[in-house]
């Protein structure tokens, strides 16, 4: 191991999210009841009174990502112009995919549906069975996987053909702010970034972490509890940290490809022996052509006059949501893309990724939507009456054959997701510690480890606190926001950026010949 030089280090950067997340932290441990209270007002101005920010941000990247296809930048190589992907196509699509998603794509899966059932546009729309499958499709799909591919090429060029030596936001954003990426506004940048990770990762912990101690709790029959949920948290993630600190890239893509086995086997058996095979595939199908059809109108819904609140519940939540994990996942996804050019991995991106995550949810939510539309169980009254959607996707996995099998799968996946997605994102975050890496550097091993104690102090404080789901929404939103701007200027810094490099190859070329 080398020796960690604490000169090269930028200790702002670390300590103030530190520092920032331990007050927050604080704050929800002494005070959850008052601290829940704030956020959900704040949660209101920003989702509600300014929420079509996010719905704009999202339509806009969508058209940028089919630009950088359709155009002459499609065909500039991430890297040296003659260069080769150094992983083939199904190990870096593991890898992307794995750490684009974390184990809360199967917490959603189970039963998404069966939240936006009982929201009043289902009914305005139609019935149950027509639309409660197409939401699904559409939260997880194109929008959310552009925001992650576009700055993914943007990150890419910015390593591999400009060779910047600082892995920021801010070095993203210097072709617009010049200079003051090394000043002021260059730090702040990179602390609503951090602020952002931090997050998002507390969101998915947050939402997904009980469903894997649910599903240990009735494994083993102990009694659950906060202390409990806590206690897999820290086990978890100190296990998967010390994994991935200890191997790295090598690592993350064997556990990437670890859990793409395990993910597709779980669906494969749930396909094949569930019982509603035929259901899956023609209603997925058929979910599938509505979002297609009707995509435009879903991407620009606002309800303007408030009649459900769908798109300030659930269309601007995960926008934000995924606006926050934009800070670390496409990092990973640009440094993974190195020899494949632009189109390639935008599209290779919206293959693998988009399709992995459509098939998820066409498989695991219409095997419980088959069963609820056919009579045989009736998910929706349960969710009505007890509000605990862990206790839900309990109940839908107790209807398949082999059920504890299924748990025990469900369980591992879960965990290999965990290890891929918070892996990669330790990994940025340790990046962004330093003043300047190089090209071939990786961080230190303690300041990796560092990173690891601040990804899970705010998931931790938010159990503590009880928060609701509403309130653990309202943590991305609330940190969406700056980022959102943020990615405007990178995305326009990019496409600068991209412009010279082709004018100056151009030119190279002609005075060439």
């Amino acid at each position: 191991m080398n020796k960690l030089n604490s000169k090269r280090i930028d200790w702002l950067i670390t300590l103030a999210p530190f520092i920032i997340i331990i007050s927050l932290a604080g704050v929800l441990f002494a005070f959850p009841n008052e601290s829940n209270t704030i956020i959900s007002k704040v949660r209101y101005f920003f989702g509600d009174t300014v929420g079509i920010y996010y719905l704009i941000i999202g339509v806009a990247v969508l058209i940028v990502s089919i630009y950088l296809v359709i155009s002459k930048y499609g065909d500039v190589v991430l890297g040296e112009p003659n260069e080769k992907p150094k992983y083939s196509f199904f190990v870096w699509g593991s890898m992307m995919f794995t750490c684009g998603l974390a184990a809360d794509i199967l917490f959603y899966s189970f039963a998404e549906w069966v939240m936006y059932a009982t929201n009043p546009h289902i009914e305005e729309l139609g019935s149950v069975a027509e639309w409660a499958g197409v939401f699904p499709l559409f939260h997880w799909s194109f929008i959310p996987w552009a925001f992650y591919l576009v700055l993914a090429v943007a990150f890419g060029f910015m390593l591999h053909v400009k060779k910047r030596n600082r892995q920021r936001y801010s070095e993203a954003c210097r072709p617009i702010i010049g200079k003051h990426a090394d000043g002021i506004l260059g730090r702040i940048i990179d602390l609503f970034a951090l602020f952002a990770l931090l997050a998002g990762t507390a969101t998915t912990f947050s939402v997904a972490t009980p469903l894997l101690a649910a599903i240990i709790v009735k494994l083993f029959g102990i009694t659950i509890s906060r202390t409990v949920v806590t206690i897999i948290i820290l086990v978890i993630t100190c296990a998967v940290y010390t994994y991935a600190v200890l191997h790295g890239f090598k690592g993350i893509s064997f556990l990437a490809k670890l859990c793409i086995y395990l993910f597709f086997g779980l669906l494969l058996i749930v396909l094949f022996i569930g019982g509603q095979g035929k259901f899956i595939i023609e209603n997925g199908f058929q979910s599938l052509g509505k979002m297609l059809q009707n995509f435009i109108e879903l991407s620009t819904f606002t309800d303007p006059g408030r009649t459900s609140n769908f798109p300030q519940d659930w269309t601007i939540y995960y926008w934000a949501y995924w606006m926050v994990w934009s800070v670390a996942a496409p990092f990973f996804i640009g440094n993974i893309s190195r020899g494949r050019t632009i189109k390639q991995t935008i599209l290779g991106g919206y293959v693998f990724g988009v399709g992995s995550t459509i098939v998820s949810f066409i498989v695991l939510g219409n095997y419980s939507l088959g069963l609820q539309v056919s009579g045989k169980t009736d998910f929706i009254s349960q969710y009505v009456a007890e509000g605990d959607l862990y206790e839900l996707i309990l109940s839908i996995i107790d209807t398949m054959p082999m059920s504890n099998m299924i748990l025990v799968i469900t369980v591992l996946c879960m965990i290999a997701f965990y290890a891929t997605s918070f892996d990669s994102i330790a990994y940025t975050a340790a990046c962004y510690s330093y003043k300047k890496l190089g090209e071939n550097e990786h961080p230190h091993r303690l300041i990796e480890l560092l990173w690891c104690v601040l990804l899970i102090v705010l998931p931790i404080a938010l159990a503590f606190s009880e928060s609701s789901m509403n309130n653990i929404q309202s943590i991305s939103i609330i940190s969406a926001f700056p980022i959102g701007i943020i990615m405007i200027v990178m995305i326009i810094s990019f496409l600068k950026d991209l412009k010279r490099y082709i004018i100056e190859k151009d030119k190279i070329g002609r005075d060439g010949e």
